[in-house]
């Protein structure tokens, strides 16, 4: 059965910094567990180890699956170019709803779909390739079909130097990249919650 979603940037952004991004995370961890990888935000110490090592100049076009409540998002605004567009994909309408209300920056796009409808997104909105993905969602609750599309889609759509970057809780997605990237760095962050393994994909397969 084919999946419904809305691919549109109708709703603008509001100048509310904060807006209960916790409440939001524990109360959609709670609703849909298999879907959000934890309750709580992205620890600065996480994003440190996730983002440090990016050629920012070259990010043009960046992709965040499962972006919640917006800690990364935000970090990766702060750091992408003015003429780049973050796409912040996310199947909570709840959380891409948030994100919009709380972050007042023209670049974002906040759209509720699942991850592997990256490509169609992009395509739709005449984005082309992206330069980095950055992905938080957790393969060790999705379908391994799932999990297998929607890196099949992240190898489609990066650009040859681009990267990946994923932060998982278990280790379930590194087979998948193994398969799918010429290149995987791996490392773990201790002070974060939970602990997190990172990697880090580059020289993407195409199918």
């Amino acid at each position: 059965m084919a999946t419904s979603f809305d691919i549109s940037d109708k709703e603008g952004a509001s100048r509310n910094r904060n807006g209960g991004g916790l409440q939001v995370s524990i109360r959609e961890f709670l609703r849909r567990p298999n879907l959000v990888g934890s309750a709580f935000p992205a620890s600065r110490y996480l994003v440190k180890a996730l983002l440090e090592p990016v050629d920012w100049m070259n990010a043009r076009v960046v992709v965040e699956f499962g972006p919640g409540t917006g800690p990364l998002s935000r970090a990766l605004l702060q750091r992408m170019p003015r003429d780049s567009r973050l796409v912040a994909i996310d199947v909570s309408r709840r959380f891409t709803r948030h994100l919009r209300r709380t972050i007042d920056d023209s670049r974002l796009l906040a759209v509720p779909a699942p991850a592997a409808s990256a490509d169609l997104i992009l395509e739709k909105h005449g984005l082309g390739s992206a330069d980095l993905i950055v992905t938080g969602i957790p393969f060790s609750t999705m379908s391994a079909e799932e999990g297998a599309r929607t890196l099949d889609i992240s190898a489609r759509i990066l650009q040859r130097q681009g990267a990946l970057l994923a932060y998982q809780m278990r280790s379930t997605i590194a087979p998948l990249l193994a398969e799918r990237f010429g290149g995987v760095e791996t490392s773990y962050v201790w002070r974060n919650i939970p602990p997190c393994h990172v990697y880090r994909a580059e020289r993407p397969r195409k199918a």
